[in-house]
């Protein structure tokens, strides 16, 4: 089984385990993956969604790994009990999803070894909840796939609540200290975008201004982060 970038960016995160469920699952190719390569023993590929379901099925049939990957169709991480599985892989959906999907599901949450989130919008909200929550970040990895920055972040639920400057919300510590070549790239990116932004912000009131003054902090911040490159 082949992988794009991103997915196998998701899949290099996970460690050699006895079970593995796949929420939202990308028509079961990382469960299918993780199976064929030894990494884990069992894996669940659910999706809310009946279609993605059933391209899973097909797939997993196609793979004969039938007997290693159960379907299950339902939200979040509402089809699994909790001590059913030893590793979550939510991605493909955004931050604040993720987000909701770990409060609904804060009991199961709390038994897993780890989790493999990608957020494929809003990372900063996420991060923020996660830090905020008292999870602990395990590792962090950025891709370019197709035209698209990814962020996969590795974290296990802690119950030690931290808060960080807002700008480590948006732009990973542990990717700036790891001194990743994509962030770099990531970060010039925000870097056009925000000073974009901030050009085009020419009316003199309280709201414009106050936002100018947010984006001053976030640009000068970024242009002090890719000098560490």
């Amino acid at each position: 089984m082949e992988l794009s970038i991103r997915l196998n960016a998701i899949a290099s995160m996970i460690e050699k385990c006895d079970s593995v469920i796949d929420v939202g699952t990308d028509h079961g190719y990382v469960p299918i993956y993780l199976v064929q390569k030894g990494i884990t023993k069992k894996a669940i590929a659910s999706d809310i969604n009946r279609g993605p379901v059933e391209k899973a099925k097909k797939n997993i049939n196609r793979n004969n790994a039938a007997n290693e990957i159960s379907c299950r169709l339902g939200s979040g991480l509402s089809t699994v009990k909790e001590g059913e599985v030893q590793v979550a892989i939510i991605a493909g959906m955004g931050g604040n999803l993720i987000r909701d999907i770990l409060e609904t599901d804060l009991d199961i949450v709390k038994k897993l070894k780890y989790m493999v989130l990608q957020p494929v919008q809003n990372a900063e909200v996420l991060r923020e909840y996660l830090y905020k929550t008292g999870y602990e970040f395990i590792d962090e990895e950025i891709c370019y796939d197709d035209g698209k920055f990814y962020e996969i972040i590795k974290v296990r639920y802690d119950s030690k609540p931290k808060v960080l400057d807002n700008i480590y919300y948006e732009i990973s510590k542990i990717l700036l200290d790891k001194k990743h070549l994509v962030m770099k790239e990531f970060i010039e990116y925000k870097l056009h975008k925000y000073s974009k932004v901030y050009d085009c912000l020419n009316e003199d009131t309280i709201l414009s201004n106050t936002r100018k003054e947010q984006l001053y902090y976030v640009i000068q911040k970024l242009k002090e982060f890719l000098k560490c490159f």
